[in-house]
């Protein structure tokens, strides 16, 4: 193989994998999500909005909230705020999601669901 066809195959190839690293996920962009508490003393409601860009969750004001989405639509994410903390998984469709969750809030354990719509 020549130093040209090498130097073609090795950025062909790069540029495959960039694109694809970089790929858009098809769960990309803003969700409102409504955590109901069911069990424990934890406030009975919790609703916020987080983003999706490239199958990762972020909150803009929640530095430590970590979640990703795969292309599937399994979610698996977590949130840590002052003393409460929660982590859950579900199930993201095209416009909605659901699933489970559970925590504490200072020594109190918590359960219970969430729901997602595509904003």
């Amino acid at each position: 193989m020549t130093k040209h066809s090498l130097l073609i195959a090795a950025t062909s190839c790069f540029l495959a994998f960039t694109s694809g690293a970089h790929a858009r996920s098809a769960f990309d962009g803003p969700w409102d999500i409504a955590f109901v508490t069911q069990r424990g003393s934890c406030d009975t409601s919790y609703n916020f909005t987080v983003d999706v860009n490239n199958g990762i969750i972020t909150h803009p004001n929640l530095v430590r909230f970590r979640g990703y989405v795969a292309k599937s639509g399994s979610v698996r994410a977590s949130v840590t705020v002052q003393d409460k903390y929660a982590s859950g998984s579900g199930k993201l469709s095209a416009n909605s999601g659901h699933g489970t969750w559970t925590g504490h809030s200072g020594s109190s354990r918590c359960s219970g669901y969430w729901t997602a719509q595509r904003n």
